[in-house]
């Protein structure tokens, strides 16, 4: 199976998930579904069609939720260290041919959030990024098929 980058933090808050769909979400379900049969025959009934369709949603994110969690590895964010590109950092990079600057986190795929700067040890940035010094160049091909440059600026915490 494939480690799973988390903070504690974000271990904590999947295991809240977690907990609240095993309960919560399953009890709701449940009275949906039971509600659902009283509407008549099964085979033509929308609303029991929803519930099973929602039941069926809610276990398989119980199941991924379950699997990170089995599989995850917590970083301690304060105790990175700034020597090499490793999950939990902070990367400054310059795309070598536009000259633009942009500054990444770096964390796990069920943290990832493009939008706010963090992206995914897996991503393919994050990828070619890991492993690396301040003052190195990476190349990075983007699901276009584009093979991109990057120069590391600064690793920080």
């Amino acid at each position: 199976m494939q480690e799973i980058v988390m903070t504690r933090e974000e271990y904590l808050k999947l295991e809240k998930r977690l907990d609240e769909l095993n309960t919560i979400g399953r009890n709701e379900i449940a009275e949906k579904i039971k509600e659902a049969r009283t509407f008549g025959d099964l085979s033509e009934n929308a609303e029991y069609n929803e519930a099973m369709n929602e039941q069926a949603m809610m276990e398989a994110e119980i199941a991924q939720i379950e699997q990170d969690l089995a599989n995850a590895r917590i970083i301690d964010t304060e105790g990175i260290g700034t020597e090499i590109v490793q999950p939990g950092a902070k990367v400054k990079i310059k795309n070598v041919k536009t000259k633009e600057t942009e500054e990444y986190t770096i964390l796990g795929k069920t943290q990832a959030d493009p939008d706010n700067n963090i992206i995914s040890d897996l991503s393919p940035l994050g990828k070619a990024l890991i492993g690396h010094k301040a003052g190195e160049t990476v190349k990075v091909e983007v699901p276009s098929g584009d093979i991109l440059e990057f120069k590391i600026m600064k690793i920080s915490k």
